[in-house]
């Protein structure tokens, strides 16, 4: 991507698996470990690759702690990327009620936020944070009908009459129609709408059935006890003021 002008980035995000949402699967064949979810081998940073190219780039996936922006400076970077820090705080567009029992079960020591390999329809590794009244409870998953009618994860294959667009989340039979594999259809969830239910957009259905929430956070939230030792709201900003001794570590001549 570097060396062809048209397609050289600005730079690149270099992220571990623990960062929330989608992460990429391990290289070489996947191995699943005693809880279901990918096990990745040690890789380097990258840091002096991408210093090599004369790009920037951001470190990514437990980066929120001032002492790991300081590191990443140190090794070249021009950044970090955050994101678990802001989606718990008060500006956050998650609902506030998930952001409590995310802030609470992880001060208990009772959350837990999974790298579900099957959950996305993308085939990428997810995370998901096990909450009541979520998907992430199977028969939350089971009781949701299969519908895909916002289709942004919709992949477009060649049919026999022409162009169609499936996705491995939408209703099995539908899926099976247009010639896709019913085994990948396992253990997927729709996250089109299950994430705008997780910041207050459940889209409604006939009955009375809402969409529920599909929750997703990093893995490190060892930020919490600085930010929210009591449980307590915390802001952007809290989070910005917190981070900044670190962005201001010195970086290698």
């Amino acid at each position: 991507m570097a060396r062809d002008g048209a397609t050289r980035p600005d730079g690149f995000v270099i992220e571990t698996s623990g960062a929330g949402g989608h992460s990429a699967p391990p290289r070489g064949p996947v191995r699943l470990d005693a809880g279901g979810e990918p096990v990745h081998g040690p890789r380097p940073s990258g840091s002096r690759q991408n210093g090599a190219l004369g790009l920037p780039f951001w470190l990514a996936g437990g980066q929120g702690r001032p002492e790991a922006v300081a590191a990443a400076r140190a090794a070249g970077a021009a950044g970090v990327q955050i994101g678990s820090a802001f989606a718990l705080c008060e500006e956050s567009g998650m609902a506030p009620h998930l952001r409590a029992q995310l802030r609470g079960r992880a001060r208990a020591g009772t959350l837990t936020v999974r790298n579900d390999p099957d959950a996305s329809p993308t085939s990428f590794p997810f995370k998901v944070a096990e909450l009541p009244g979520t998907v992430s409870e199977p028969e939350v998953a089971a009781a949701r009908r299969r519908v895909c009618d916002l289709g942004f994860l919709r992949t477009p294959v060649r049919g026999p009459r022409g162009l169609l667009h499936r996705c491995a989340a939408e209703a099995v039979r539908a899926y099976v129609r247009k010639g896709g594999d019913e085994a990948d259809t396992t253990g997927r969830q729709c996250l089109c709408n299950g994430l705008p239910a997780t910041i207050g957009l459940a889209q409604r259905r006939p009955g009375g059935r809402v969409e529920p929430p599909l929750v997703t956070i990093g893995k490190d939230l060892s930020f919490l006890p600085a930010l929210s030792p009591d449980e307590a709201p915390f802001t952007a900003a809290d989070v910005v003021r917190w981070l900044a001794p670190g962005a201001g570590a010195a970086r290698p001549a």
